[in-house]
Formats: C-alpha cells, sequence, structure tokens
C-alpha cells in the first residue's frame, strides 16, 4: 500500500499542475508552492526560536485552531507559530491581513518522501499539532523519526471511514503515529479503542471556543444595522439548491429582511438569485458604494469574510450545503444565540452538531419548503422562539474549553516524558 501511496502523491502533483491551467483555484496551488522552501528557509533563519507547527486542511479547519493555537501561546509565549494548509481556499484567505498568535503560513507541499523530508527539516518544529483530519503519511513519518511531540487535536472519526476498515492497515498506521489524539467526542473515542489506540482523549470542538471568541468581539458594521427595519433573517454559505428551497419563501415574505451569503462568490450565480427574488435586492459592494445608504430587502455579499459577525443582526439563520458536499457552519449563528435551519443531513455522523442542536432544540432540519414554512411559523411564537434562544445559549455554555484542556493536557505530556 505504501508504494501505491506514494505513486498517488506523485500523480496529485501532476494532475495539479495540468489542472491549474484550467482551475484558477488549483492554479493558487501549484503557484504558491513553487518558492516555498526558499520562504520557509529564510522565516526559520529569522525565527530561530522553539516552533510549533499547526497544519490544517482550509478556512473552516483554521478557524477551528484559532483557538487551540491562543490556548497554546498562552501556555507557551515565546514560541514561534506556523501554520501550513493544504488548500488554497484557506491560505490565500488568512494571507491577506496579519493573523494573531501566527507567525508564519505555508502550503504544505505535495507528501512525497524528499518533499516531507526537506520540509520537516527545514521548518525544524519543536511540537506538531494536526487539526481535525488531512493527515500526510510521509510528512508524519519524518516527524516520528526524528521524535517530535505530534498530536491530532479536534479529530472526530466515523466508523465508515478508512481507519476502521479492513483494508486501512496503512492508513491506521497514520493514526499510529500521533504521540496523543485528543477527540470532539466520545464516539470517535470509542473507535480509536476499537483499532487498539489508547493514547487518546475526549477535550471537544475548539470551534465553540472559536464562535464565543466572535460573538464577544464581531465586527459592528454600523451602516448595515442602521438599514435594517423589520426582523432580519440570514442566509448563510448558501448554494443553489438551497436558493432553490429558499426563493419561493422569500418571494412570499414582505414583513422580513434577508441578508444572503453565497458559500462562491460568483457573479453570474448573484445575478440569477437577484432576478428570481422578487424583492428590492442588492450587492454589498453597491450598497456601500452609495452616498446614502439605500433602503433594501434583501442584501447580497458579494465578498467574503464578513457573514460570521453579520449573524449579530439575525433574528433567525438558514445555513447552506447540506443538499450538496455538506452542511456550512451552524455554529456561528447559534453562538449569537438565534435559532438555525439547514437542509436535511445525509450523513449525520459527519456532522455531529446538526443533531446536537436538535437535541438542544436550536437545530431544525428541513427537506422542502413546507417544512421550511412551518418551522419558521412555529419560530414566530414568543415562546417556542425564546425557548430555541435559551438553547441555543446553552449548547454554547455546555460545549466550551475544549482548546484549553486540550493544551493543558499536551503540557502535563512534559512532565511524564522528563
Amino acid at each position: 500500500m505504501s508504494v501505491v501511496y506514494h505513486l498517488g502523491m506523485y500523480l496529485l502533483d501532476f494532475l495539479m499542475n495540468i489542472g491549474s491551467l484550467r482551475s484558477k483555484k488549483l492554479k493558487q496551488a501549484v503557484e504558491g508552492r513553487k518558492e516555498l522552501f526558499d520562504s520557509l528557509d529564510r522565516f526559520r533563519k529569522s525565527h530561530p526560536s522553539p516552533l510549533v507547527w499547526f497544519h490544517v486542511a482550509s478556512l473552516g479547519e483554521y478557524e477551528q485552531a484559532k483557538p487551540v493555537i491562543a490556548a497554546f501561546k498562552e501556555k507557551y509565549p515565546l514560541w514561534a507559530v506556523a501554520v501550513s494548509f493544504f488548500s488554497p481556499s484557506g491560505y490565500e484567505q488568512v494571507r491577506k491581513k496579519k493573523q494573531r498568535w501566527v507567525d508564519y503560513f505555508t502550503y504544505i507541499p505535495i507528501d512525497t518522501p524528499v518533499n516531507a523530508k526537506r520540509f520537516v527539516e527545514t521548518l525544524a518544529p519543536d511540537k506538531v499539532l494536526f487539526v481535525k483530519y488531512d493527515l500526510w503519511a510521509n510528512h508524519l513519518r519524518e516527524v516520528k523519526k526524528r521524535g517530535i511531540p505530534c498530536f491530532l487535536v479536534a479529530a472526530s472519526f466515523r466508523k465508515e471511514q478508512v481507519y476502521f476498515s479492513w483494508y486501512g492497515a496503512f492508513f491506521r498506521r497514520i493514526l499510529f503515529r500521533f504521540d496523543y489524539v485528543y477527540t470532539q467526542n466520545s464516539s470517535s473515542l470509542k473507535l480509536l479503542e476499537k483499532i487498539g489506540y489508547r493514547q487518546c482523549i475526549q477535550t471537544g470542538d475548539p470551534r465553540f471556543d472559536n464562535v464565543a471568541a466572535i460573538r464577544l468581539q464581531p465586527t459592528p458594521f454600523p451602516r448595515i444595522r442602521n438599514s435594517i427595519h423589520q426582523p432580519l433573517m440570514v442566509l448563510g454559505s448558501v448554494w443553489q439548491a438551497d436558493m432553490d428551497l429558499l426563493i419561493p419563501w422569500m418571494n412570499q415574505s414582505q414583513d422580513r429582511q434577508f441578508i444572503l451569503a453565497p458559500h462562491d462568490i460568483n457573479p453570474a450565480t448573484i445575478h440569477r438569485w437577484q432576478q428570481a427574488i422578487r424583492l428590492p435586492s442588492l450587492t454589498y459592494t453597491a450598497f456601500e458604494s452609495a452616498e446614502t445608504p439605500p433602503n433594501w430587502k434583501v442584501l447580497i455579499i458579494d465578498n467574503i469574510g464578513m457573514l460570521s459577525s453579520l449573524y449579530q443582526f439575525a433574528r433567525w439563520a438558514y445555513v447552506g450545503g447540506a443538499f450538496g458536499k455538506g452542511l456550512h457552519n451552524i455554529l456561528e449563528p447559534l453562538a449569537f444565540g438565534i435559532p438555525v435551519l439547514f437542509g436535511k443531513v445525509r450523513q449525520v455522523s459527519k456532522f455531529p452538531e446538526a443533531g446536537i442542536s436538535q437535541q438542544y432544540g436550536c437545530g431544525f432540519p428541513v427537506k422542502n419548503g413546507k417544512e421550511l414554512a412551518e418551522v419558521l411559523e412555529r419560530l414566530t411564537d414568543a415562546a417556542a422562539y425564546e425557548k430555541s434562544r435559551q438553547g441555543a445559549k446553552k449548547l454554547l455554555r455546555d460545549n466550551l474549553g475544549s482548546a484549553e484542556k486540550t493544551i493543558a493536557h499536551i503540557k502535563t505530556l512534559e512532565w511524564k516524558e522528563g
């Protein structure tokens, strides 16, 4: 299997280069890796201090890592922090502005043996933390060979994953390279124990810590606030399948305003949605450029980075993605204490927060327009709405502290090793 894996990495590299001729995203991934090692070498020479390396797949996992990074810096204030990404949708977004606590961002190179050896040798980390998934066999092998403490944090496993299958021996060995695994839930813990991995503990999901921090200091957007005159619903990270459900209902809703945030900012898609929506709508770009803020019923966010703070204005939220590749972040609106609707999730085990939100009475899956209208009608009742709000607040309270628990436990391991 290792031979197949190595060949797969070379094939991945080849296909990314070919695909970059047509895909903007792949072009960013290929171009961004061209000067990777020279940049890494310059950074390490200018930061000779002890260093922790965090690896994340993309933007969502980086948001999950942020409270863990903050907790790490509290315990290790003199250490440098480097964060690697696999996907350009994460790397290209965060590198645009300085991120608190992080000294260096980089792509991770394609996981060939040569690349992995050079990357680990050059970065020379003193601790390594991978976040959730995106585990690369050769990089982890190089870390293990050097005896560098290595941890998997915010891990969430499902029984159908390759690690737990009869043919998954090669991938199970990747898991066993971690000195300790910190899981989001008890079901993940049980799956690890079932394959004989005992160095694990449940510390929860650090996304709760992250959304709690956003709730305390959201971007204020006073111009938007002053233009809201009716109860507002935020439609976050929506796709076409979500809008097929939402637009007919929106067109009948004269007593509400909507902020609509597409998952992908595509002018043609936004124009198509504006044509289908019969309420007065405009893009955020047009709204911001107007001397006097124009009246609107639907404000369409045509940039990235605003959504998490926009939930502060909402009475209800809908979060997209469940009808396609997967449900997006429902914890962001829940942190503001508002009920959240979303498409009926196909793989419940892949998005445990959807089930948990239902248990707390603040998350509502819908599969068609009829269910959407019924849920929102129920939530017009003051008592039902307040019950949902209190459920969201309790959900957040009950799940805070994951990042601190994780880093505190890592710190205790140093005493045992010494």
